[in-house]
């Protein structure tokens, strides 16, 4: 197909693309509404040395790791949800935490995804004050100078999770075009055996057309039959 054809094509289909656009991009933003927001509340809490001191800092680093793991206990949960008053089960809100250790800047990241965002900024705050004060109790057991300690940077701020509705809305619209795309090709490929004017007839066959019978109708029984034009070519 020529680059007309295309243009063709588009011009007597396009408001199939533009309908499939309209109906998945409606159907993504009334998607998005109707799911319930979820909200992720996130904070770091550095981790300090009591001495800038190489050997400490790689122990450190690799006890890092351990320290996230006590604070994403069934434990801590439970501390939380009775610091909070929450009526839920430890393992529930485990399944809305996430707390990763990232050794290369020596912090300790807190997530917490809920549906409300306040809450889930008390749930981050609480968690990392409990972070806090296991280290001051793990420290009153060791010399000051090999002790680790545990800071807060900032209080947790909450954003939208999801849904993303504009995403949604995008995604959709762009799903659209490709179904509508698919459609309107298919229906080029099942009618590309059929010549709808005296133009493509000449530009298919390389003939000339000599003139065109119109439609005739004729009564038959109780209505009126319609008989299609024919046209002539000079072979005939």
């Amino acid at each position: 197909m020529k680059i007309r054809d295309y243009i063709d094509v588009l011009r007597r289909r396009g408001w199939i693309i533009i309908l499939a656009v309209v109906i998945t991009a409606l159907s993504a933003f009334v998607f998005s509404k109707l799911r319930t927001p979820v909200y992720r509340a996130s904070m770091e809490v550095s981790i300090q040395l009591a001495r800038p001191d190489l050997g400490l800092t790689q122990s450190a680093k690799q006890l890092l790791s351990s320290y996230a793991n006590v604070m994403w206990s069934e434990k801590q949960a439970d501390s939380v949800i009775r610091t909070l008053g929450l009526y839920m089960d430890p393992r529930d809100l485990k399944g809305d935490v996430k707390i990763v250790a990232d050794d290369s800047i020596m912090v300790i990241k807190i997530d917490v995804d809920n549906s409300d965002g306040e809450l889930a900024n008390q749930i981050a705050n609480t968690w990392a004050q409990l972070l806090v004060q296991w280290r001051d109790e793990q420290n009153a057991r060791q010399d000051k100078q090999d002790r680790v300690f545990a800071e807060i940077i900032d209080l947790a701020s909450y954003s939208l999770l999801r849904p993303k509705t504009s995403i949604n809305v995008a995604a959709g619209g762009i799903l659209g075009v490709v179904l509508g795309t698919l459609v309107v090709f298919a229906m080029e490929w099942l009618e590309a055996g059929i010549i709808h004017d005296p133009a493509a007839l000449e530009a298919e066959t390389g003939l000339t057309i000599m003139g065109m019978i119109p439609p005739v109708q004729q009564k038959s029984g109780g209505g009126w039959t319609h008989h299609s034009s024919h046209m002539r070519t000079p072979k005939e």
